[in-house]
């Protein structure tokens, strides 16, 4: 299940782990569940958390302030670095971090993820057998330069979404047969079957686009100028590549619905664009960015020993973190042939020594990433139960042995640098694949074993090279090249690397998405999610396995057979995972009394800007300069007697100065911080 799913083709291959829908079974709350009955939530458990009649989120305060500004750096690589248009529908370009803009039919909060509660949608109908769904507008609902949002916008989306986005929304919505208005607030989807449980919250999910712009453009273009959405902000200005600030709508049209009450309450949101997280970080030290979600453990751990810290005006904070990680790693292109047999897989997986880099880089921070599902409930572990023997022996002979006898743990070593035992394992494998060393070299029929990793920035080269020695130890020749976010996006949307860092985000409720990930169709589908290039039958019997799975229980029985026909598969090189999400942020924001349970967000959009603690800022950094002029006054030295605020290097986007801080915001900062939306690859954690 991908949630709020928008955005281009390459901000769906974020993957980020922000899909958190969980269990399998779509059903209502207790007496509500049959055919033609209204439904003021959709959910995957028993009943959702909150009723027909709740007042508002348990993790807003009601009576929030709204007001004052802030900044986010969309820091990164690749898509993070930079933006040229305002089409998050199109494969072409990167589009702009717009939270807030556009809406979608339902929304699930950060403490219930399992359901969608109606949004733009006041109430839906879901059939008793599951194939179709109904979907009731709120008559209120407008976009943003007035003119009513009506059924027709929602049918005009969902088709040229599946006609003309990104390859994702076609395996998507894979299995609905029919959009079509009933009234003008009234929308019926038709679905091929009612095996595929998912699909009524699929729906919900839909981003609304206004018929009445679109169907004048072509959604495959790049849009120049900003969008109209319906939704609590719009663009209020921006520099096309460095920076764009939303303003928060006052007129909203959905700003008093319970789902919205005590929510988006920062007028102006700014995002600068950094194409260096390095020069990120310090702009966020300087007080030039606001909030920092901080995915460097080197950061983490030695970066903040500064005054601000220290005398308490840049908060601290290590969350919980209850979602699916999901897998990150390097990726292999089994599309090439140098990586088709497995043996050269696992092989190439020996020589990294997450052990001595987890000591050595990132100070213990992380553990070993094992699972496509890992975090979860998901996570196949042990050896197959009685049940997942059950799917898994029509295909014995056509999967790995191991998949039937052994846990799949990824190879350890004893963190001090010395992996000889695991190259010794590795030199083996490649001798059995038929890899000889002939003059100090990997060869076959005369081709050195040689493979390229492309980077889209230095984050991941401290990690590459080591990589890279231990590699050169066995005979193979494995180079990094780093080159920029365009040259970058254009190769893996062909696919056209050998390897890559990529993170494929998971969610509690596995479906339709993994076709994207996993499935042979999309495997040669351009700007697919699937870069590793996985084309077996068996996994795409099993991913069908999961998408039709009646039960949340046979769900997770599914998904865990599916899970080991992938570990087995070698590949990616398992990076690492945190239990935790580390937050930094200047203490100027307001907060409620209580933050989501369980912890699948941080609920970030019900802060708000606390004007006293914004004074307290500028009183203290007055004070500061104050302190600083007459050091350099005392020092006796002119060129010193300056009381310009200390400038940092500029970012893709000149920051505001540190005089400005606390008069600037926050609405889904970690969409932003993430790389803007919902999904990504700058969610890596490094």
């Amino acid at each position: 299940m991908r949630p709020g799913l928008i955005g281009s083709g390459k901000t769906c291959r974020t993957l980020l782990g922000l899909f958190l829908l969980a269990a399998s079974v779509v059903t209502a709350h207790p007496g509500l569940a049959q055919e033609g009955q209204r439904l003021h939530a959709l959910t995957f458990l028993d009943q959702p958390k909150y009723g027909p009649d709740f007042k508002h989120l348990d993790y807003v305060d009601p009576n929030a302030p709204k007001g004052g500004s802030a900044t986010y750096a969309v820091t990164g690589q690749g898509d993070g670095a930079t933006f040229d248009n305002f089409n998050p529908f199109t494969i072409r370009g990167t589009a702009a971090t717009m939270p807030g803009v556009f809406e979608t039919l339902t929304v699930s909060p950060d403490d219930d993820v399992q359901s969608g509660y109606g949004l733009l949608a006041e109430s839906m109908e879901l059939a008793k057998d599951k194939t179709w769904i109904i979907f009731d507008l709120r008559p209120e609902a407008r976009w943003q330069d007035g003119q009513p949002l009506t059924a027709d916008d929602v049918v005009f989306s969902f088709n040229i979404l599946k006609q003309k986005g990104p390859p994702v929304y076609r395996f998507y919505y894979g299995n609905v047969t029919k959009a079509e208005a009933l009234d003008k607030h009234r929308v019926k989807f038709t679905f091929v079957d009612g095996t595929n449980r998912e699909l009524p919250i699929i729906m919900g999910q839909l981003t609304v686009m206004p018929k009445h712009i679109w169907e004048k453009r072509n959604l495959e273009d790049p849009l120049p100028q900003p969008p109209i959405g319906s939704g609590p902000y719009k663009v209020l200005s921006y520099e096309m590549g460095r920076s764009i600030t939303l303003q928060r709508v006052p007129d909203y049209w959905g700003k008093d619905l319970p789902i919205n009450i005590g929510r988006d309450n920062i007028d102006t949101i700014r995002y600068d664009y950094y194409r260096d997280p390095t020069i990120a970080f310090q702009a966020f030290k300087s007080g030039a960015v606001d909030f920092r979600q901080e995915n460097i453990a080197k950061n983490w751990a030695t970066g903040y020993d500064i005054p601000a810290v220290r005398n308490g005006q840049i908060k601290r904070e290590e969350i919980p973190d209850a979602t699916p990680y999901g897998f990150q790693g390097f990726a292999f292109n089994t599309r090439r042939a140098i990586f088709a047999d497995r043996r050269v897989r696992q092989a190439i997986i020996y020589a990294l020594d997450f052990e001595w880099s987890n000591k050595t880089l990132f100070y213990g921070a992380y553990s070993r990433n094992r699972s496509y599902f890992d975090n979860s409930e998901l996570a196949a572990t042990g050896l197959p139960s009685p049940e997942e023997l059950k799917l898994l022996e029509p295909f014995r002979g056509k999967i790995p042995d191991e998949v039937f006898t052994q846990e799949y743990q990824p190879p350890k070593t004893d963190g001090s640098g010395d992996a000889r035992a695991n190259l010794d394992q590795a030199a083996k494998l490649l001798d059995a694949a038929g890899w000889p060393i002939v003059n100090g070299k990997r060869e076959r029929d005369g081709q050195r074993l040689q493979f390229e990793i492309l980077l889209n920035g230095p984050s991941f080269e401290r990690v590459a090279l080591p990589f890279t020695q231990n590699l050169k130890r066995i005979g193979i020749d494995a180079t990094i090249r780093t080159v920029d976010t365009a040259q970058y996006d254009n190769r893996t949307k062909n696919f056209d690397f050998d390897m890559v860092v990529i993170r494929i985000g998971q969610s509690l409720s596995p479906g339709n998405e993994q076709r994207d990930y996993f499935g042979s169709q999309s495997a040669n589908e351009p700007n697919s999610n699937n870069l590793m290039g996985v084309r077996d039958p068996v996994v795409d019997a099993l991913i069908e396995k999961l998408i039709t799975a009646p039960t949340h229980h046979d769900v997770v029985i599914a998904t865990r057979a599916l899970d080991r026909v992938l570990q087995w598969g070698f590949y990616m090189v398992p990076h690492w995972v945190s239990k935790v999400t580390r937050i930094a942020y200047w203490d100027k924001f307001g907060q409620p009394a209580k933050r989501p349970d369980p912890t699948f967000g941080i609920g970030q959009d019900s802060w708000w800007i606390d004007p006293v603690k914004v004074a307290n800022l500028k009183q203290s950094h007055a004070i500061e300069q104050a302190q600083q002029a007459q050091a350099n006054a005392s020092s006796g030295d002119p060129a010193e007697q300056k009381t310009e605020a200390p400038k940092t290097d500029t970012p893709a986007a000149a920051p505001p100065s540190t005089q400005d801080r606390g008069q600037t915001p926050i609405y889904g900062v970690l969409i932003g911080v993430v790389v803007g939306f919902v999904l990504g690859r700058l969610g890596r954690k490094k």
